[in-house]
C-alpha cells in the first residue's frame, strides 16, 4: 500500500538485520531555528460522544497523537521549523501519519517504518470535565522498536531545541535510541527540554516510572511537569510548595521549570526567578493535546529567542503565549486537529487583553 501515498518518498536504507525505511520531506521551514522532536507517534481513538467509558461509546474517531508528534505539528503551526524523529508500523496508519506530519510542514526525514511491529494505538475516553482515561494497544509496538542505528544523526545535529518524553524511556531497544539521541543533541549544542509525559499504565510499575523519569531529569535544559507529575515524582509532596519544587525537582543546569496547571495557567522557576502566569478562561470539550500545545508555544519562543531566561518580562510573555496555545486546543476534539496557529492564539491574546482594560 505505501506505494498509494502520494509526495511520500521512501528511502531503504542498508544494513542491519531488516530494512530500514524512511521518508524525506523538504517542505520544513528553512533559515529557521529547528526544534527537533523524539518518541512516539500513534492514533488516539476517541468517542464520538463525551463522558462514557469505552464499553459505552457508541463509536470513535481516529486521531492522530503522541505527545511529541504533536508538539512538532504545534511549532510548525505556529509558523516555526520543527521536525519529528520516531517510528511507526509499516502499515496504513504508519503512512497516515507521516503523511500527516509532512501535510502540516514537520520534517518527517528522521521517521522509520517497522515490519514487524504495528503502529501504537490507543483508546482515550473523554469524562464530562473533558478529561482523560487511556486503553493502549502496545505488544509491543513500532515506536518501541527503534533502534539507535536507525537515527537521522545529521537532523538531530541541526536542533536548536531537542525535545522528548519518557514513553520513550520504557523499552529496549528505543530507549537506547532515545538516550543516544539526546547525548548528540547535547554535543551538538541543542537545548534538552523534557516534558516527562507521566501515563503510568504503560511502565511496568510505579517504581519503574519514577526512576525511568528521574533517570534523564539531570541532563534537560527545560523541564515542562504538571501539577499530579510533582506530586508522583516526590512521593507525595504539595506540588504547590515553592520550596518542595525547587529542592526536588529544580536541578543545577536547569534554565527553566515549568508547572502547569491546566486552566489556572503556569508557574515557572529559574535560578534568578520564579512566578506564575494565569491562563484564560475557555469551556472544555476536549483537553488531549493541551499539553503539548503549550510546550509547543513555550519551544516556538525559545528557538527564535534563547534569551528568555534572563528576562521575566518577555519569559512571562512567552508563558502566556503558551497558555493561550493550550487553551485554545481543548475548545475542540483532538489533539493536532485542534492545535492553533499563531494567528489564532494573538487574535484569543487580543481579545483577553481587550477583556482586561
Amino acid at each position: 500500500m505505501s506505494g498509494n501515498i502520494t509526495g511520500i518518498e521512501k528511502l531503504h536504507i542498508v544494513g542491519g538485520a531488516e530494512d530500514r525505511t524512511a521518508i524525506t520531506n523538504g517542505n520544513a521551514a528553512k533559515n529557521k531555528p529547528l526544534v527537533v522532536c523524539f518518541g512516539e507517534l500513534l492514533i488516539d481513538f476517541v468517542p464520538t460522544v463525551g463522558g462514557v467509558s469505552l464499553a459505552e461509546a457508541p463509536a470513535f474517531k481516529k486521531a492522530p497523537g503522541g505527545a511529541p508528534a504533536n508538539v512538532a505539528v504545534g511549532v510548525s503551526r505556529l509558523g516555526g521549523s520543527s521536525a519529528f524523529v520516531g517510528k511507526v508500523g509499516d502499515d496504513e496508519f504508519g503512512y497516515m501519519l507521516a503523511d500527516i506530519l509532512k501535510q502540516n510542514n514537520v520534517d518527517n526525514s528522521g521517521m522509520r517504518f517497522d515490519r514487524t511491529a504495528r503502529t501504537a494505538l490507543a483508546f482515550v475516553t473523554l469524562k464530562a470535565d473533558g478529561e482523560r482515561e487511556f486503553m493502549f494497544f502496545r505488544h509491543p509496538s513500532a515506536d518501541m522498536r527503534l533502534h539507535e542505528s536507525e537515527l537521522n544523526t545529521n537532523l538531530i545535529k541541526q536542533a536548536n531545541i531537542f525535545h522528548y518524553g519518557s514513553i520513550s524511556l520504557i523499552e529496549e531497544p528505543c530507549k537506547s535510541a532515545h538516550l543516544a539521541a539526546m547525548n548528540i543533541a547535547k554535543k551538538s549544542g541543542s537545548m534538552l527540554s523534557y516534558d516527562p509525559n507521566l501515563r503510568l499504565p504503560l511502565w511496568p510499575s510505579p517504581e519503574a516510572a519514577r526512576k525511568g523519569i528521574m533517570s534523564i531529569w539531570d541532563q534537560s535544559d527545560i523541564i515542562k511537569v504538571s501539577e499530579d507529575e510533582i506530586t508522583f515524582l516526590t512521593g507525595g509532596d504539595d506540588p504547590y510548595d515553592d520550596n518542595v519544587v525547587m529542592k526536588k525537582l529544580f536541578h543545577p543546569s536547569l534554565k527553566l521549570l515549568v508547572v502547569t496547571e491546566g486552566s489556572e495557567g503556569c508557574r515557572y522557576y529559574t535560578k534568578a526567578f520564579k512566578g506564575r502566569v494565569p491562563g484564560i478562561k475557555v469551556k472544555p470539550v476536549d483537553t488531549t493535546g493541551a499539553g503539548d500545545a503549550f510546550v509547543s508555544g513555550l519551544l516556538n519562543s525559545l528557538a527564535s529567542d534563547s534569551k528568555l531566561f534572563q528576562d521575566e518580562k518577555r519569559l512571562r510573555d512567552a508563558l502566556l503565549f503558551a497558555n493561550v496555545c493550550g487553551a485554545l486546543t481543548v475548545t475542540e476534539r483532538g489533539a493536532i486537529p485542534s492545535l492553533p496557529t499563531k494567528t489564532a492564539v494573538l487574535d484569543a491574546l487580543n481579545k483577553h487583553s481587550a477583556s482586561k482594560k
